[in-house]
């Protein structure tokens, strides 16, 4: 059985009677399962209540291959690890999408698990992080970007990783949370004080699929709205508007879009880019004509654009990220 498999619980295909999204709580691992991974100690998630919410899991797939989970409603953040049998001590936080209204689990995340994990010997730690609904915080997601970071750089010897080789993959809004951090990774949010909060939430490298960049003239509504409000004022568009907050610290990064993307527009990554070039900042873009939204690893072989974790995989290693097994 591949790691993969083994990582989701087996679902029972609906009848056609059946409701296509279905709730699938079980198919997470438990609290305290080794492959779970707190980012704050039981009812210490800073600006969070005591008691935390129960997350809701929904599957939307009525194939048990192709599961397509999205989480939401989480208050107590945590990741959910994938170990390749030798890792190569490259690790990826992955931020997936779900445009700040919920989180994407297995398109942009389980999905990667084959290339990234298994051939690769990259350890994935999967995100589920807050959403704004419900919190004044707009900066909660970045909070358990930044401790996530720094969760996994802790256990770095345990996991068999090299604690400067750990970067971020974001989706699409998952993407913005990923350039929030490559760029505000240094930003003062609550934490609890632990040795774990001193250390780097910086990003050794980046990667940005689809990335949501700005919350202007070519915002992604959805997650603009979600995030800011109804009516945001120009000042507050700039100031999450990740083209705008480019600095020559900000991480390598690489990025991939599609140019018939109707979601989120290709001038997300194009604006981004030409920050990165104005900074100085090593990047690498590749753009495809088709391959539309949110399409993950889940594309047909001969598509252009399925080619992009391989060449994501090889900038890795030109960055000296160890994308390939070791001997």
């Amino acid at each position: 059985m591949s790691l993969l498999a083994s990582c989701l619980l087996a679902a029972v295909a609906p009848t056609p009677a059946q409701a296509a999204e279905r709730p699938v709580p079980q198919s997470e691992p438990a609290p305290g399962a080794p492959t779970r991974i707190a980012l704050w100690p039981s009812g210490k998630v800073p600006g969070e209540s005591t008691f935390a919410t129960v997350p809701n899991v929904i599957e939307r797939s009525r194939d048990s291959a192709l599961p397509d989970r999205y989480i939401d409603n989480v208050s107590a953040p945590y990741l959910v690890a994938y170990r390749p049998a030798r890792p190569n001590g490259t690790a990826l936080l992955v931020i997936p999408g779900g445009g700040y209204q919920r989180i994407v689990l297995d398109k942009e995340g389980t999905a990667l698990v084959p290339a990234f994990v298994e051939q690769a010997g990259v350890t994935l730690f999967v995100l589920r992080y807050r959403l704004p609904a419900g919190r004044a915080d707009r900066q909660a997601a970045l909070a358990d970007a930044q401790r996530a970071m720094r969760v996994i750089r802790a256990g770095a010897a345990k996991w068999q990783l090299d604690p400067q080789r750990v970067g971020v993959i974001g989706f699409s809004a998952g993407g913005h949370v990923a350039a929030r951090l490559s760029n505000g990774y240094a930003t003062a949010l609550p934490g609890i004080g632990d040795a774990t909060d001193a250390l780097s939430a910086r990003p050794d490298f980046a990667l940005l699929l689809y990335p949501v960049i700005d919350m202007g003239r070519h915002a992604h509504s959805g997650s603009r709205t979600r995030l800011l409000g109804e009516r945001p004022t120009p000042a507050l568009e700039q100031q999450y508007s990740m083209q705008a907050q480019v600095s020559v610290q900000t991480p390598p990064t690489f990025l991939v879009h599609a140019q018939d993307d109707a979601v989120v527009s290709v001038h997300n990554s194009l604006l981004y880019y030409q920050a990165l070039l104005a900074a100085g900042v090593p990047t690498e873009m590749h753009l495809f004509a088709h391959g539309a939204h949110g399409f993950g690893v889940r594309l047909p072989t001969g598509a252009p654009a399925a080619q992009w974790p391989a060449l994501a995989l090889r900038w890795m290693q030109g960055q000296g990220q160890g994308a390939e097994k070791t001997p």
